[in-house]
């Protein structure tokens, strides 16, 4: 009986193809801009995760910042230096890495070419932190380290500059006023989270870079990447109260100083990119509200138009209950194709989009699947009225009808 009831309604829609085919618009419309808008909000979100994440796992930053409360504007806080670093390292214990860094953009020469370039003063511990490794040659040792030896290691942006894809281990490259030996090639990062080029990078030894290139001693950054399986927020609060010692912050002293947990930063960026893909998502489905009216509106024209046929078929025995579940089925059907065009439209944008934007294509079955769910329900919903209306019909009434 519900399979004669289907292909009945099948019938139907072939029937008017053209008809058809403009009331389930609006359904298709809806469901495709409900997948893509929230298939590209989901890739969007894996990308802000992926791309912080090449920043180091579990990776807290500190740094020298201005108190919240200091009361003068001019306040400059007192830079990193050394002892901060030795009271992380003897303090933290639920940590992988502790690495003190120093950074500038300098210009980089070989032969002919140049580019800016950041240069990063680091020792061995950074490479640790930032979970990067070397594609091709070696890393700096300890000894370089402490020696402050001129050797370096650039990223696949510097290399492929001066050198295309060749090896570019033992040749000699100028950073700013200091000639450097490249030892090493690092691993393609690609584009950071905040829109950075990564592999545009020159790496050297921390006391090489203050000699050579800052004419200081001071200490830019700290990375701390904490151990697997610890909360970053643990390790947070004992740097927070390591630097407080070392730094010899009063108890009733605002910290000049601010550690940045970029789990937290990735996590707040998802939970944005979420937020909007959310309402993107609900403002598209406005339009399904609009396909569930005009499914209506055609279901009262279909009854009018079969009012003779709804008359023939309760006089030769049909209940209402048979109007109402056919009418109810055809409306359903309609909803129900417009959504499996809907869908397949929807996923085919986020797919260009997702080539487009460089964004993982992250399709979601569960949406997919309510938004099959959803589309038989406006069909079931916007059709019971014109369903009834037709179940309801006199049968004298509608054989006399025209």
């Amino acid at each position: 009986m519900f399979l004669e009831t289907v292909r009945l309604a099948l019938i139907s829609v072939r029937r008017n193809v053209l008809r058809s085919f403009l009331t389930l618009l609006g359904i298709v419309i809806g469901v495709a801009a409900v997948i893509a808008m929230i298939t590209i909000g989901s890739g969007t979100t894996e990308k802000v995760k992926g791309d912080i994440s090449k920043l180091g796992s579990n990776l807290l930053v500190v740094r020298a910042a201005r108190p919240d409360r200091s009361g003068s504007t001019s306040f400059t806080p007192p830079a990193l230096d050394d002892k901060d670093v030795a009271g992380l390292r003897s303090g933290l214990t639920d940590v992988r890495a502790v690495s003190a860094t120093a950074q500038r953009q300098v210009r980089v020469v070989y032969g002919a070419e140049n580019v800016a370039a950041d240069v990063n003063g680091a020792d061995t511990d950074y490479l640790i932190a930032r979970d990067w490794n070397a594609a091709s040659g070696r890393v700096f040792t300890e000894s370089e380290v402490r020696g402050g030896t001129n050797v370096c290691v650039v990223g696949e942006t510097v290399r492929s500059e001066f050198f295309g894809a060749g090896d570019p281990a033992g040749q000699s490259i100028r950073v700013g006023r200091m000639s450097c030996r490249i030892i090493g090639v690092l691993e393609r990062k690609g584009t950071s989270g905040f829109g950075q080029d990564q592999d545009n990078v020159v790496v050297m030894p921390l006391i090489a870079f203050q000699r050579r290139i800052a004419g200081d001693r001071d200490i830019d950054s700290i990375y701390v990447s904490a151990a697997d399986g610890v909360a970053t927020s643990t390790v947070q609060a004992d740097i927070e109260t390591i630097l407080r010692e070392t730094r010899r912050i009063p108890p009733d002293g605002d910290d000049n100083f601010q550690v940045r947990d970029m789990t937290q930063i990735a996590d707040a960026m998802a939970s944005a990119t979420t937020t909007m893909t959310g309402m993107l998502g609900a403002v598209a489905a406005v339009s399904l509200l609009v396909g569930g009216i005009g499914i209506m509106n055609i279901m009262l024209v279909s009854v009018t138009e079969r009012t003779r046929e709804i008359g023939i078929r309760l006089a030769i025995g049909a209940h209402e209950k048979h109007i109402l579940i056919q009418f109810l089925v055809e409306a359903t059907v309609l909803s129900l194709l417009g959504g499996l065009i809907g869908i397949a439209l929807g996923l085919a944008l986020a797919g260009a989009a997702s080539l487009t934007l460089s964004i993982p294509f992250a399709p979601s079955l569960a949406v997919i699947l309510l938004a099959v769910g959803f589309s038989a329900l406006i069909g079931m919903v916007f059709g019971f009225f014109p369903a009834l209306r037709g179940a309801r019909l006199d049968p004298i009434d509608a054989l006399r009808h025209e």
